[in-house]
This record gives C-alpha cells, structure tokens and sequence, in this order.
C-alpha cells in the first residue's frame, strides 16, 4: 500500500476503538444526521463478526425486530459510531457467526461468561 493511502488512513482513525469481542451483546450508538439535526439512533444486538484492520476495519451486529433479523455493519473508525457499549459477554468458539442467521428463539442465543469490563 502506498505511504499516501496510509498516512490518510492513519489521520482518520479514532485514537481509541471500542474493547468488543465477537458474541459480545453490544449496543451501538449512531449518529443520525436529518437535514439540519443530529440525532443518536441505538442499535442493540450480538456482534457475529469483525473483520479487517487498521481504518478499514468493521464489525456487524445482528438484533431481531419483529420477527425479522436485521443486520447492520458500521466501520470501526466511523465518526457516526458515537460509542459502542458491551451488555454481555458471549462464549463463541468461533470468528464468524453466520449460523445464527439459521436460528430462532433460545438456539440463537450465546452463552454468557462472567467478564471484567
């Protein structure tokens, strides 16, 4: 990668990224701009995946509304990413958790570990 790609990567990343793991229960808080207003919009799921690095790095959060999974994927270092709080702390033994796309009710959900924030 060029020097000129990377020193423009480094100038828009966040100093601190948000501590999360895959099968995390997260909320994210995101910027909502409408015309002239700016508003938080909270999104509340579990993480099943994270990938790449550096500024191009992202991660997507899976919630049930109404019957239906909504996913959403935001970059790490987005400014519209206001903050991203963990709820819980998931077991997963796995990187990607696509198969939950699969389930419904108690077999979508992840065990829980007892974890220091």
């Amino acid at each position: 990668m060029s020097d000129i790609i990377k020193k423009i990567e480094d100038a828009q990343a966040k100093e601190t990224t948000p501590e999360f793991r895959v099968g995390d229960t997260v909320r994210v808080h995101n910027l909502i701009k409408e015309g002239n207003r700016e508003r938080i919009q909270v999104f509340e799921g579990i993480c099943i995946k994270k990938q790449g690095t550096g500024a191009r790095a992202t991660f997507t959060v899976r919630k049930t509304s109404n019957g239906i999974g909504v996913e959403k994927t935001w970059p790490i270092h987005s400014p519209f990413v206001a903050k991203v709080e963990v709820i819980r702390f998931g077991k997963v033994r796995r990187a990607k958790l696509f198969y939950l796309r699969q389930r419904s009710g108690k077999s979508a959900k992840v065990k829980e570990i007892i974890r220091k924030k």
